[in-house]
């Protein structure tokens, strides 16, 4: 491919976007080593020489977030010299160890355009839970670039610039696989399903949210990745597939097409790049260091209290969180109050000190070979509001952990738009109470849901 009259872009790998102004000029979130998460992920489809040439000739590099499936070490290690754009993130942590680093960084301020060429500028609009969206103008057209983001209080914002384009692509995560952890068991050791992982026509999803974002066109986006582990393989069976993308897709209006596209914005062609998917064997979790049956010992034992106490808002959440490791129990104290609920946590020892040494705890969960029991009044099998958030977001990412510090953390993402902020807490909150009456995917809930937000579509 010769890219020296090419203006447009690229989709390729799990979220990883290629813009071109007659030559490469922006990447996103480049992941190409194969392992993610302690080696629970690895890509599913192969990255092609071509763009692999091009991401590393690419003199802007635009990180939306701290995942490693995102933020790819090995990736980053030969982009020295690169000119890195991050979101706006409160805490700043992702700015401040890639300074550290010895690394060119520029912080996108907030809904501000900013000019990477002739013919290609973006808009960064980042978000309270450490997540952030890309928009992309690439000679007149607008790239949309959610990610796995989930709309904070921005998607106002993005509906309103949609409106100014004649064509705009929407790049979004779609699919109902495994995202967050959702390895969870009862108390009797029966494997628990959480709804969000059960299939449903994705077709129809994706024609929802074109329609909501106003886009012309959705490429399915930072989807592709594998389980590899010999313990997180079992997520395998709830990935969806390509083919299941389109069941249920029936607008003609829009125009759904394969992931892995090339897009030319000069004449607004589209074709695919077809890269071949990967065969995976399952690897044993020694390969990453995991060794089940180690046991924690005593200094490791006060590394994660003190972990866990250092978080202050998980005393009003959680009276207590069992470590299971080597098959001992370990348990950290959070409330002598009143109970209210307690989390499990079957892990192997390496994986979690290192969860813990460098405040990454997302990784262990997301990874989803940590087996969870859930205790108490929960109201359902997921891990929000009550600890992720706090845990990963707020505390190990925004570097908020005493309440005083999240609240402070709250004022600074409000006062950037107050009125869709205190909306959107509010509509959360709402769904929140109503979904643990009348649960996830039942009729009661999802009717008004979807009416609501087809008020509010573009």
């Amino acid at each position: 491919m010769d890219y020296g009259n090419f203006v447009g872009f690229e989709t390729i790998g799990n979220a990883t976007l290629i813009a071109y102004d007659n030559k490469p000029i922006l990447v996103t979130d480049p992941w190409l080593s194969g392992h993610a998460f302690f080696g629970s992920f690895g890509n599913s489809h192969e990255i092609p020489e071509a763009q692999r040439k091009s991401i590393f000739e690419s003199p802007f590099v635009w990180l939306s977030h701290g995942h490693p499936d995102h933020i790819d070490a090995l990736v980053l290690e030969k982009l020295h010299g690169k000119q890195i754009l991050l979101p706006d993130h409160v805490g700043n942590r992702i700015r401040d160890e890639l300074i550290e680093q010895g690394f060119r960084v520029q912080v996108l301020k907030n809904c501000e355009w900013v000019g990477l060429s002739k013919r290609v500028r973006v808009l960064c609009l980042s978000d309270y839970f450490q997540d952030a969206v890309l928009l992309i103008d690439i000679n007149g057209r607008l790239v949309i670039n959610i990610n796995d983001a989930a709309d904070r209080a921005w998607g106002g914002t993005v509906k309103k610039i949609v409106r100014k384009y004649d064509k705009s692509y929407l790049l979004k995560f779609f699919g109902t696989g495994v995202g967050d952890m959702a390895n969870f068991f009862d108390e009797f050791g029966k494997r628990v399903v959480p709804p969000s992982v059960k299939k449903k026509p994705l077709g129809r999803q994706i024609e929802f949210y074109t329609q909501l974002y106003g886009a012309t066109d959705t490429i399915p986006f930072s989807s592709f990745h594998t389980y590899q582990r010999t313990d997180s393989c079992w997520a395998n069976e709830y990935r969806s597939t390509i083919d299941e993308l389109y069941d249920g897709f029936t607008d003609t209006t829009y125009k759904l097409h394969k992931p892995f596209a090339r897009v030319n914005c000069s004449d607004d062609n589209l074709e695919n790049i077809r890269p071949q998917q990967l065969e995976r064997t399952p690897l044993d979790p020694i390969e990453f260091g995991d060794d089940w049956s180690q046991h924690l010992d005593s200094n490791d034992n006060k590394k994660i209290a003190r972990y866990f106490h250092a978080i202050e808002s998980l005393v009003d959440h959680i009276s207590f969180i069992n470590f299971v490791v080597g098959g001992k129990t370990t348990t950290i104290e959070l409330s002598k109050k009143r109970f209210k609920r307690g989390i499990t946590f079957e892990t192997p020892r390496a994986s979690l000190i290192n969860a813990i040494e460098n405040e990454v705890f997302d990784d262990l969960l997301i990874g989803n070979f940590t087996k969870t029991i859930l205790h108490g009044d929960w109201d359902l099998p997921t891990l929000h509001p009550y600890f992720t958030p706090y845990v990963a977001r707020y505390s190990d990412n925004g570097r908020a952990k005493s309440k005083k510090e999240v609240a402070a953390y709250f004022e600074i993402y409000k006062a950037r738009a107050p009125f869709a902020f205190m909306l959107h807490r509010f509509e959360r909150e709402s769904e929140r109470r109503i979904r643990k009456f009348v649960g996830v995917n039942t009729a009661a809930l999802q009717i008004p849901k979807k009416l609501y937000l087809f008020l509010k579509r573009a």
